[in-house]
C-alpha cells in the first residue's frame, strides 16, 4: 500500500475541499487508489493562505475526529505545504512550521517562475537542524521546463523532489508533463504523491498511477509511492542522503 505525502483534504483551510463530507470522500477515494496513509498538507502562504501551524493542526484534528469511525478511511496525518519566502525563512528559524509526522522532513513549495535566491543556504540550514526539505511538484516550476539542472543542484544539496502524479495526465499542462517525464527518466524524483484537492481528482490520480507504472515499471513505482514516502516519515532516506 502507498503513502500520500501531499493532499488537501482538510476542509475550509486553503484551496482544497470546502466541506467535511468532500474531505471524507477524497480520502476514501485515495484509499481505493491504493493509499493506506494520507498526509494532509494545507498551504501556509503569506497573503494567500494565512495559516499558522496551530491553525493547520486544529483544523486537522477536527476533521480527523469526524472521520475516526469510518472504516473506509486511510490512516490520516498532517503536515503543511510551506511557501518558500522570507516569511517562511523567519518562521523556520523560530520553529513555527509544520513538518511531517515524525518531524524528520518538511514540505516546501517554490515560486512558479523563479528559483529563490539563497535556496541552497536555506536547505543547508534546514538539514543542519535535522529537517529534510521535500520539494512539492518540481515539474511545475518554469525553470525546470528548460533544464533539469535546478533540480539536480537541489538534490545534491539534500532536497527530496516529490512528483505530483497528476502532472503525468497533463492536469497542469504539457510543459509540466514533459518535465515530469524527463525528471523520471533521469531518476530525480524521490517520491510521488497525489496533490489531490477534491474528490473528482481521484480518477485522475488512478489514471496517473497507471501512467507512472508504464513509464518507470512496477518496482520503481512501488518505491516512489510506497517505500520512499514511508522513509520520509521515518527519517530513513537510504542512499539519497
Amino acid at each position: 500500500m502507498y503513502t500520500d505525502l501531499h493532499c488537501h483534504y482538510v476542509p475550509g483551510i486553503d484551496d482544497g475541499v470546502r466541506r467535511a463530507d468532500d474531505g471524507i470522500a477524497l480520502c476514501r477515494g485515495l484509499k481505493r487508489a491504493g493509499f493506506s496513509r494520507v498526509i494532509a498538507t494545507p498551504h501556509i502562504r503569506t497573503a494567500m493562505f494565512e495559516n499558522k501551524p496551530e491553525d493547520v493542526r486544529g483544523a486537522f484534528a477536527t476533521f480527523a475526529q469526524l472521520a475516526a469511525s469510518d472504516s473506509a478511511m486511510p490512516e490520516l496525518g498532517v503536515g503543511a505545504e510551506h511557501y518558500c519566502d522570507d516569511v517562511f525563512v523567519r518562521a523556520f528559524g523560530d520553529g513555527r512550521v509544520c513538518p511531517y509526522p515524525g518531524g524528520h522532513a518538511l514540505l516546501i513549495e517554490l515560486p512558479s517562475e523563479t528559483m529563490p535566491a539563497g535556496l541552497r543556504e536555506l536547505v543547508f540550514e534546514m538539514r543542519l537542524k535535522g529537517i529534510t526539505p521535500v520539494l512539492a511538484h518540481p515539474e511545475r516550476y518554469s525553470a525546470v521546463w528548460r533544464s533539469s539542472e535546478p533540480i539536480e543542484e537541489l538534490v545534491e544539496a539534500g532536497v527530496l523532489p516529490l512528483l505530483d502524479v497528476m502532472s503525468l495526465a497533463e492536469r497542469y499542462g504539457r510543459e509540466p508533463r514533459r518535465a515530469a517525464e524527463r525528471l523520471l527518466d533521469e531518476d530525480l524524483y524521490y517520491a510521488a504523491c497525489s496533490d489531490a484537492h477534491k474528490p473528482s481528482d481521484v480518477d485522475v490520480v488512478i489514471d496517473s498511477i497507471g501512467r507512472l507504472r508504464r513509464i518507470v515499471g512496477q518496482d520503481e513505482a512501488e518505491d516512489l509511492l510506497g517505500d520512499h514516502p514511508r522513509r520520509v516519515l521515518e527519517g530513513t532516506f537510504g542512499d539519497w542522503l
